[in-house]
């Protein structure tokens, strides 16, 4: 029997894992993955950005994690020698309506206590010179980093410590009994003192394995990239992002340098219609269902219908995605463009239709669910883990 069970192998089951070994080396840890690789799904698909926090609300789990987070990912990395660079961000106002919104985002990261600058036209210009801006706030904090690569250095850690990590195992049912819970897998049984679920886009049906309904539900949305072709990467040193829309849950298209050297440009957000819908064309009926019964679905469509309409135009006609971006670097053309791999967040969303904007964790008798670790839940892998432990003690 093992002492504790994580039930995902992306990042956050990684880190957390990690974190249990770092201070309790005796413990018998497994993970369990139902892929045959790790960090396949969100992880693997990740922008690679090494977030600051000044976006998130200052005193909420975000906005410490992000913080924390960023300085213990960079500090790991170097520790490692996994490749990694602080490259900066610049969010960047191109309208005058979007100067007051600029001003209460550097208040917000001033708050969060970060080390971040407000520029003008001109000062942008010298460090972005192909950047359209009225004004911009720098983030010197912000980096890139290949976020698959951190997790094959945390799981080799993991099994030098003693970890076991068994891929091709998917979990259909938890039972949680008096002394130990009593994992089921479509290979055969487990036991374990403690289950911890880190299952991402899975996270709400592994809970009610467990027999915990929530008042939230998963439902995905495929982020869709382009990619910068060799001749226009010239035009981003840093990474560029909009003005976020205070009405839209979403930051809207930026461009993000990666670790590799390439420049991605996007996403546009739209429903995914399964849980792994990587291409427009990826559709499972059940998971389609799943979402189209629930009825948070149905209102946050409601709320959101004008913007959610112009994300699917942008998804459909590229040369609407081109505008978009050239709001921010005028000189992109389409023909600079192509197609990049899709990521899918799994986004949390309650009956209601809000949309659950922090982290939230929900405690069983003998399992810890992790049902929302939105961005910058990468970034935070390594506190989060900590945090995850110390819950679990």
């Amino acid at each position: 029997m093992y002492d504790l069970a994580i039930v995902g192998g992306g990042i956050v089951g990684l880190a957390t894992a990690h974190a249990i070994l770092q201070e309790a080396p005796d413990k018998e840890i497994v993970i369990l993955e139902k892929e045959t690789e790790l960090a396949m799904h969100q992880t693997g698909h990740n922008s690679g950005v090494i977030h600051s926090g000044i976006y998130y609300k200052p005193g909420s789990f975000k906005a410490a994690f992000a913080k924390r987070g960023s300085e213990s990912m960079l500090a790991f990395c170097r520790e490692t020698g996994i490749e990694v660079e602080q490259c900066g961000k610049v969010i960047v106002a191109t309208k005058e309506d979007e100067l007051r919104q600029l001003d209460q985002l550097y208040r917000r990261g001033l708050a969060n206590g970060l080390e971040i600058e407000k520029i003008d036209r001109s000062q942008l210009q010298k460090i972005e010179p192909y950047t359209n801006g009225l004004a911009a706030i720098r983030v010197p904090q912000a980096g890139i980093v290949d976020y698959k690569q951190v997790c094959h250095v945390l799981a080799e850690r993991i099994q030098s410590k003693g970890g076991t990590i068994m891929l091709g195992t998917e979990v259909v049912q938890i039972e949680e009994k008096l002394h130990q819970a009593v994992i089921h897998t479509k290979d055969g049984l487990l036991q374990a003192s403690y289950v911890i679920n880190c299952a991402g886009l899975y996270s709400d049906r592994i809970a009610k394995a467990a027999g915990y309904l929530t008042d939230t539900k998963i439902v995905p949305f495929r982020g869709e990239y382009y990619e910068l072709k060799p001749q226009a990467k010239h035009y981003v040193k840093h990474l560029i992002y909009p003005v976020p829309d205070p009405s839209f849950p979403f930051l809207g298209v930026h461009f993000t340098r990666m670790i590799g050297g390439g420049v991605e440009a996007g996403p546009n957000a739209v429903l995914g219609f399964k849980r792994e819908a990587y291409r427009k064309t990826d559709v499972a009926l059940a998971d389609l269902a799943d979402t189209l019964r629930f009825p948070g679905f149905w209102k946050l469509a409601g709320k959101y219908y004008r913007q959610g309409a112009a994300e699917y135009f942008r998804s459909f006609f590229k040369s609407q995605f081109v505008k978009s971006l050239q709001e921010l670097i005028p000189a992109i053309e389409a023909d600079d463009l192509e197609a990049a791999p899709a990521g899918v967040r799994a986004q949390a969303l309650q009956h209601d239709g809000g949309l659950v904007d922090d982290f939230q964790l929900i405690r069983g008798k003998r399992t810890l669910h992790v049902c929302n670790a939105p961005s910058p839940a990468a970034t935070a892998s390594l506190e989060i883990g900590k945090t995850i432990w110390k819950q679990v003690q």
